[in-house]
């Protein structure tokens, strides 16, 4: 199965969960974006490290790349390789000088992860299809991660609840219009509810 190459194009307050924020990943050759819901904890690793800001005492991920890089461990790649019920799945692709291992990891912590070493991050044409959403237009890399303590007021999501009561239709129509809008969070809750929809018809 062939990989396809991620980048991380910034990172957004949730509107729908508080302490939580929205990562967002692109494909590198394409349009694709991916949105990952994370927490605040994995959100500030992950800025700090974008920042290129220096915390006083290493953080976690900063401690796992320590370890790694005193016991000569080549952290070759992150793969996001699952997407099922709204939850992203990664693993660390790891060489130790003469084996190639595998380790389960939470998305979040494998992107902070990758920053620091410096690997790429990858994942599949199935999960871009399931869990990507296209954007129709480039739209300018200025997202850089932005965490104010007052984040900007915009229409929060609606419940899971709500969504499901829609039609596909009607879904179809608020994907559309939340994409345009750049909510990455909305979009994928609806994203999410067409999916079980379309299931559903099979």
């Amino acid at each position: 199965m062939d990989k396809i190459k991620l980048r991380i194009l910034g990172i957004s307050y949730s509107q729908s969960q508080s302490g939580s924020y929205a990562l967002i990943l692109v494909e590198s050759d394409g349009k694709r974006r991916l949105p990952i819901i994370i927490g605040s904890f994995e959100a500030q690793s992950i800025a700090i490290e974008l920042e290129n800001m220096k915390p006083t005492r290493p953080l976690t991920h900063d401690l796992f790349k320590i370890f790694v890089e005193t016991f000569h461990i080549t952290i070759k790649e992150i793969i996001i390789y699952k997407f099922t019920s709204g939850i992203f799945y990664a693993k660390l692709i790891c060489y130790d000088g003469t084996n190639l291992i595998e380790i389960d990891s939470r998305t979040s912590d494998a992107v902070a992860i990758a920053l620091r070493v410096k690997c790429p991050i990858y994942t599949y044409e199935t999960i871009l299809n399931a869990a990507g959403i296209i954007m129709d237009e480039d739209v300018p890399d200025t997202e850089k991660t932005e965490q104010s303590e007052e984040p900007e007021e915009k229409d929060a999501p609606l419940s899971k609840t709500e969504y499901a009561s829609m039609s596909l239709e009607e879904l179809e129509e608020a994907l559309s219009a939340a994409v345009k809008e750049e909510a990455y969070e909305k979009a994928s809750l609806i994203r999410d509810e067409i999916n079980k929809k379309k299931k559903g018809k099979k």
